[in-house]
């Protein structure tokens, strides 16, 4: 006899939508990131936002892009990593921070942030590289 069984369905815990606003192919739905997608948008979207861009959050962000102009020594690298782990901790409370390395590039005047972090209700680390240029 065919025993029948509850289906299994991974529980969403984060949702957030697309920056551009994207639709799903075929429906008017938007698109939306879930769980740790969502959780690592929301990081990128943290470090990459300066400080007074965002109306009526002036303190949201982390600005990074002033320093593209500095001198890479040990002691702006250590500035850069805590301001990241300071905004991260301040402005995105899903995350469990576990480490932030910063590399910079003198002769291209660019930086890569590396986050690792957990999800908070998952297990299993993450880890998201954001690379910062100059555009000008």
């Amino acid at each position: 006899m065919a025993q029948i069984t509850p289906r299994t369905r991974q529980e969403t815990l984060y949702t957030d939508f697309h920056k551009d606003l994207a639709l799903i192919p075929g429906r008017n739905d938007l698109a939306r990131r879930v769980n740790e997608n969502s959780v690592r948008e929301a990081i990128k979207n943290v470090i990459l936002t300066d400080r007074g861009e965002r109306l009526f959050q002036p303190t949201l962000g982390s600005d990074i892009r002033a320093t593209l102009f500095e001198n890479v020594t040990p002691a702006t690298i250590i500035l850069l990593k805590d301001t990241v782990s300071d905004a991260l901790s301040a402005f995105e409370p899903r995350c469990n921070l576990l480490d932030v390395e910063v590399i910079g590039d003198i002769d291209s005047n660019s930086l890569t942030v590396n986050v690792v972090f957990n999800v908070i209700n998952n297990e299993g680390p993450q880890t998201i590289s954001i690379g910062i240029d100059r555009v000008r």
